[in-house]
């Protein structure tokens, strides 16, 4: 599934759950997206999906979707190098994992992948609404998604990332190709 916002990973996931599969989740972002609508300064939605799906207030969207829960222990963050203050504070206590790109263990079972192409250094993918420096390159993104494509565990492929119009295009076309050309 390829979106302009992180969000549409929760369709993504009920989806699967409806098709019967009980998914973790593999999270490439340069954000955490585990703000709250308490937490949250600016009340931006696409800065809540992991949290979301990780069970924070059902009624929101989950119960809607028919979604349920993905247990922290199997959701993976990669590469989250821009935190607020108080996503930092979440993650400390969670039982959700964070690793560098070159290190991901993936969760246990068959996983869900997802990707917001803000996790790539925008030097290397510019016209990204939220860029956020010294991120992986599109290669390094590449292989770590195959690597886990590798596992056989796989369950599906969601790639989002708001952008600007004016920059880029052709690289992120081409990078989103590749990325699904890794299945």
């Amino acid at each position: 599934m390829i979106s302009g916002d992180c969000t549409v990973s929760l369709a993504a996931v009920a989806g699967l759950q409806r098709a019967g599969e009980d998914v973790g989740v593999v999270w490439f972002d340069a954000h955490g997206d585990v703000q709250t609508l308490e937490t949250s300064t600016s009340g931006y939605v696409g800065g809540m999906p992991l949290r979301l799906l990780v069970g924070y207030r059902p009624e929101l969207i989950a119960e809607r979707l028919g979604l349920r829960a993905v247990p922290e222990e199997r959701a993976v963050l990669v590469d989250a190098r821009d935190l607020d203050p108080a996503e930092v504070e979440y993650l400390a206590g969670a039982s959700l994992v964070r690793y560098d790109i070159n290190a991901i263990r993936p969760p246990d079972g068959k996983f869900l992948v997802h990707v917001d192409l803000d996790v790539v250094d925008p030097v290397e993918l510019p016209g990204l609404m939220y860029p956020v420096d010294g991120g992986p390159s599109a290669g390094e993104l590449l292989d770590a998604v195959r690597g886990l494509v590798a596992t056989g565990r796989v369950a599906g492929l969601d790639v989002a990332c708001t952008w600007r119009p004016d920059g880029g295009n052709e690289r992120r076309r081409n990078l989103i190709a590749a990325l699904a050309k890794s299945l």
